[in-house]
């Protein structure tokens, strides 16, 4: 979690700093879509902000009043950064073409290297956050990791634009003006990704297949263990909470089931990283039917 909080810090500095410098030399020289993503730099330093603040209280542990913990914290920062995300863009987007038509001075050539320098940074810090939302399972993490892919992609999008403007100002005098606009569908586009898949976690979504089956060999590997009837799991921040129905057998008595279950849920949390807790509910296995009843039944 420290590391997850790290950064997140580290991605609001620079953020920060690729804001400033980009709103600055946009202005300076007159670049409507370097100002653009500036602005929507400027977004990333307060969802970088909100990321840090829920990671800090996501780790905060479980109490009376929240026994599955405070991890919802870090999902629900996930879903804000998805609705900064469209208020930014629907904002660069209407800025844009309110001065579409608009006479504006030639853009400066200098303006460029902001957004060279923007582009090569984003992608690498998509990347590191990428790979650390992953190790550390953390939906907000991802969901910054996204936004800098925005960043990114944003950034090329009012390159080749100012570009176009600089190369052949006679034929593309307002592309400057239209790479703003994209800019900001660019952002409106991601933002409604990260609400739908931090949406789909609140709902309590189940996991891959994969992972469920995972749990299923865990619970099945400890000796005696008939069956396992029903599996389920749910994201509560960075990990997840497994209920599972446990099937033994149906003359076994409670004491021995019960240290049968308490195996399970260790064996789960053991061999699973991202298991938090293992609900497991004992149930008898069911008889096999004998031979003759069988064959009765088929004979009526």
């Amino acid at each position: 979690m420290l590391s997850g909080r790290r950064i997140a810090l580290i991605g609001m500095l620079i953020s920060g700093g690729l804001a400033a410098v980009k709103i600055l030399v946009g202005h300076a020289a007159h670049s409507t879509a370097v100002v653009a993503d500036g602005l929507e730099s400027t977004a990333d330093v307060l969802a970088s902000g909100t990321i840090l603040l829920a990671l800090t209280l996501a780790a905060k542990p479980p109490d009376s009043d929240h026994p599955y913990g405070h991890g919802r914290i870090e999902t629900l920062a996930g879903l804000l950064l998805g609705f900064i995300l469209f208020t930014a863009g629907i904002a660069i987007s209407v800025h844009a073409i309110i001065i579409m038509g608009e006479t504006l001075p030639a853009p400066g050539v200098y303006a460029i290297w902001p957004l060279i320098l923007s582009v090569g940074i984003k992608r690498f810090l998509m990347r590191y956050k990428y790979s650390a939302g992953r190790r550390l399972r953390s939906a907000a993490l991802l969901a910054d990791a996204a936004n800098d892919s925005v960043d990114a992609v944003s950034g090329t999008a009012a390159l080749i634009a100012l570009s176009l403007t600089l190369t052949n100002p006679g034929r593309f005098p307002h592309a400057d003006q239209y790479g703003a606009f994209v800019v900001g569908l660019i952002v409106v586009f991601t933002s409604l990704r990260v609400v739908r898949e931090t949406g789909m976690q609140l709902i309590d979504t189940m996991p891959d297949p994969w992972l469920m089956k995972m749990v299923r060999e865990a619970a099945a590997s400890v000796d005696g263990v008939a069956g396992v009837e029903k599996c389920f799991a749910r994201k509560t921040g960075l990990k997840y909470h497994v209920d599972l129905h446990l099937e033994v057998d149906p003359e076994m008595s409670v004491r021995v089931s019960h240290d049968i279950a308490q195996r399970v849920r260790e064996r789960i949390r053991e061999k699973l990283d991202w298991v938090a807790d293992v609900l497991v509910h004992v149930e008898p296995a069911p008889l096999a039917e004998p031979v003759g009843r069988k064959a009765a039944s088929k004979t009526t």
